[in-house]
């Protein structure tokens, strides 16, 4: 099913599908990293749970009408997904303030931000993917101005469904990361990943920490935080 090694990130393995052309296999895998890599772990099983709450909110939004590079979940960390050419843009829209939003503009902690915030940052690890504006965007990448815009408005709209999802679950989504990519077609789509990697994911009643932070800030089980969204995931599907 698999030819050769493409790529290998921070959370995945990119290998070209056989007999596929134009498609990937992507293979999740069980590193959690933060602060740019600088802090690192590896948790059994994180692998399989991104990749299957993935698996799980892709064809979600295909249902509303958002397109994205997801084809189909292969195995408990593989999926299948059309090939693109990543735009160096990470997206991060904000429904509450947290994080270092409330380090770099003095906002407290948990406001609301309606309507959501969203802000670009500069994929480039060696720089720190530093925030830029849109000007910094349309210089450092392919996008052109209608493009750019496109993908704001594409991002508000996957916040919208996926807070609509997360609610269903009783999970208040507080803010994520996104990245898009171009199809052969020239057509500008969702890519990566939705999971508790990307996503600040608290539970509505208790405010626990159910994402990625519980590592960044060695408060909690990280797996324990992943298998509780899957589950409630799964019990809606």
């Amino acid at each position: 099913m698999k030819e050769a090694l493409l790529y290998e990130g921070k959370a995945k393995k990119v290998y070209q599908a056989k007999d596929k052309p134009g498609q990937l296999i992507l293979d999740y895998k069980n590193d959690a990293t933060a602060f740019n890599g600088e802090k690192k772990e590896t948790f059994a099983g994180k692998g399989r749970l991104n990749n299957e709450i993935s698996a799980l909110i892709f064809p979600r939004l295909h249902e509303k009408g958002i397109e994205t590079h997801f084809i189909e979940r292969l195995s408990e960390t593989e999926q299948l997904v059309h090939q693109t050419e990543i735009i160096p843009i990470e997206v991060v829209v904000r429904n509450l303030a947290t994080g270092n939003l409330t380090k770099r503009l003095g906002i407290e902690e948990k406001t609301v931000f309606n309507p959501p915030i969203v802000e670009l940052f500069y994929k480039d690890d060696e720089l720190g993917d530093p925030l830029i504006n849109d000007q910094h965007a349309l210089l450092l990448s392919s996008v052109t101005p209608s493009e750019l815009q496109e993908i704001k408005e594409k991002a508000l709209e996957i916040n919208k469904q996926l807070s609509d999802l997360f609610a269903a679950i009783n999970v208040k989504l507080v803010d994520f990361k996104l990245e898009f990519g171009r199809l052969a077609s020239d057509c500008i789509v969702l890519a990566d990943e939705v999971s508790p990697d990307t996503c600040r994911l608290w539970d509505i009643t208790t405010h626990e920490k159910l994402d990625k932070d519980v590592f960044r800030q060695g408060t909690g089980d990280l797996i324990e935080g992943y298998e509780e969204i899957l589950k409630r995931l799964e019990a809606i599907s």
